[in-house]
């Protein structure tokens, strides 16, 4: 993702991501989850530290990918098809774009709403 130029330096950009109307199975699969959150960190270019994944009975999974760069998290609700999605990097060299494109192919929500968030703007 391009980054306008604004003069400002901010330390990182801060993806939000919400997916809608996913496969509840797939979801609720905290193993599969964490394959493809790791397959994602890889894609974008980044460097994966440590991965941690929760599963919550009776439903729903928290995880996250600590990278060099910060993280990507992830917190599904499977009872309504709902996975919410944070990705944080301090580096122009992660590709966010990939990891959205590979994640929406294996969780296949229907509708995706995107944020991009400057952090950390020095002034």
């Amino acid at each position: 993702m391009a980054m306008k130029k604004t003069g400002r330096k901010e330390l990182g950009i801060h993806t939000i991501v919400e997916f809608y109307g996913c496969d509840k199975s797939i979801i609720q699969d905290s193993a599969l989850v964490e394959q493809a959150f790791r397959k994602a960190s890889e894609i974008s270019g980044a460097t994966i530290v440590k991965t941690t994944f929760h599963h919550f009975n009776p439903h729903g999974i928290s995880g996250v990918v600590v990278i060099a760069e910060s993280h990507f998290s992830v917190h599904t609700w499977p009872e309504y098809g709902y996975a919410a999605i944070d990705f944080f990097s301090c580096s122009k060299d992660v590709d966010v774009d990939r990891a959205i494109e590979y994640l929406e192919e294996v969780l296949k929500p229907k509708h995706v709403s995107r944020l991009d968030l400057k952090r950390g703007i020095l002034l």
